[in-house]
């Protein structure tokens, strides 16, 4: 389904006064064609618009992204037991070296292995995917409401890759797009919808952004058991924090799509 955009101009009275003739009107002998009308002022037909201007549907391609969060929860699901079994086992080899055979120690680096390249493969494609649908959503606030936004669309995925700079671009023109995704309410007043969604998600993943450099630093530099079992631990916190911000950013996606999708149905005002 294609969405309609509001036409940059007014809509004409229903009683136009005479104007010069132009390939648009029709010619004389010929019946008037009618005006479409809409129920929500500011919002035409898709013919009225030019392509460039149309609204794509994200839908699908959120659709998409929450599968691929729902089984980057899974992964790191199954990274956090890798984790937990790791502390354990580097615990007790602290405490009791003997007690702990080789075959135990080379299963937990198989297991470690293995969840490293499944996080990173889905971090991959969950990255690939969650670009695309935020930069469709970005150019969709934008022809909803085009005053909302203080950077120019590049930098949705741009903001992405600027050291330091991507722990506040994105967050900030995520909350433009939800602000520009927005309805008014019935009577053309602010109408608040909370952004709990947005920092929430933004939130626990910059934490496990950071709890993630402190495992790699903590690990690079552990040469005894008891230093494994404390880098593990951290590990074993990111995991968990990734797991949190894949699920709120899923309700994160879910949210915002939908706030799009009532705004381009409805119209920039929420009904009574």
């Amino acid at each position: 389904m294609a969405f309609a955009a509001p036409p940059n101009q007014p809509a004409p009275p229903q009683q136009p006064a005479p104007v010069p003739q132009s390939q648009s009107q029709s010619q004389p002998g010929q019946a008037q064609p009618q005006t479409q009308q809409t129920a929500h002022p500011g919002w035409s037909s898709h013919e009225l618009r030019p392509a460039a201007d149309v609204l794509r549907p994200p839908q699908a391609l959120a659709l998409a992204l929450i599968l691929l969060l729902a089984l980057a929860a899974l992964v790191n699901l199954f990274s956090a037991g890798v984790s937990a079994h790791l502390v354990s086992l580097m615990g007790d080899k602290a405490a009791r070296p003997a007690s702990v055979a080789d075959s135990a120690l080379d299963l937990s680096d198989v297991l470690a292995s293995v969840a490293g390249v499944l996080q990173t493969l889905s971090l991959l494609a969950t990255m690939v995917v969650f670009l695309v649908w935020f930069h469709r959503v970005r150019v969709n606030g934008e022809i909803l409401r085009p005053d909302a936004f203080t950077r120019t669309r590049g930098w949705a995925i741009g903001g992405w890759f600027i050291p330091v700079g991507n722990l506040f671009i994105p967050f900030r023109i995520a909350k433009e797009i939800w602000a520009a995704s927005t309805q008014l309410g019935p009577d053309g007043s602010y109408r608040h919808v909370s952004t709990a969604p947005v920092t929430a998600w933004w939130t626990a993943w910059v934490a496990s952004l950071f709890a993630d450099r402190v495992f790699d630093q903590m690990f690079k530099r552990a040469e005894t058991a008891a230093s494994l079992r404390d880098a593990w631990a951290v590990g074993l916190v990111c995991d968990l924090l990734t797991v949190a911000a894949a699920v709120l950013a899923a309700l994160f996606v879910r949210k915002l799509t939908s706030l799009q999708h009532t705004k381009a149905v409805q119209g920039p005002y929420a009904q009574a």
